[in-house]
């Protein structure tokens, strides 16, 4: 028959809870003790460091959406500004006078809107697209194709590669 294996203590892994048994061992927890504490405290602090670096960089975000708000309403305020000089315009000034500098504050609208990319959606003769278009009207038409856009009843813009305002139109059936 086997022997039985015995047990002993010694073959045991020393456990952080019992006191060192060397001069040497007590050292080298002192060591571990500084570094952990030293590692604990690098801790907080990059942790400090990054919640300042995310609140400034959400600070300086919304002062830039907030800037170029400002500079957008600026802007449309010279237009309202025409607006304003128009409507007192008095009538003995002539219909073509009046017609003309509606004409140019329109102009500048548009300048406006290209300035920050926005731009008009061409509908007219176009086949109807539902990411652009949005049909409100369906008429029989046997002059146009099945699913052509025959009449705009508001404009859509894009800004940039993207759909601000889809373009409410007619759109013809066969």
């Amino acid at each position: 028959m086997a022997d039985k294996p015995t047990f002993d203590p010694a073959d045991l892994p020393p456990d952080a809870s019992d006191p060192p048994d060397t001069p040497a061992d007590s050292g080298a927890l002192a060591v571990l003790q500084r570094e952990r504490d030293d590692f604990y405290d690098r801790l907080l602090r990059k942790t400090a460091e990054f919640d300042n670096y995310r609140r400034r960089i959400e600070r300086e975000r919304r002062e830039q959406a907030d800037q170029a708000i400002v500079d957008l309403l600026q802007d449309v305020l010279l237009i309202v500004d025409d607006f304003d000089l128009a409507r007192n315009v008095e009538a003995g000034d002539g219909a073509q006078a009046y017609k003309k500098g509606i004409e140019l504050i329109h102009g500048k609208l548009h300048d406006l809107l290209k300035r920050y990319h926005v731009r008009p959606i061409q509908s007219l003769g176009a086949d109807f697209d539902p990411n652009l278009h949005q049909a409100v009207i369906h008429e029989v038409s046997p002059e146009h194709r099945e699913g052509e856009v025959i009449g705009e009843l508001r404009r859509g813009y894009t800004i940039g590669e993207k759909l601000l305002r889809p373009a409410m139109v007619k759109v013809a059936k066969a």
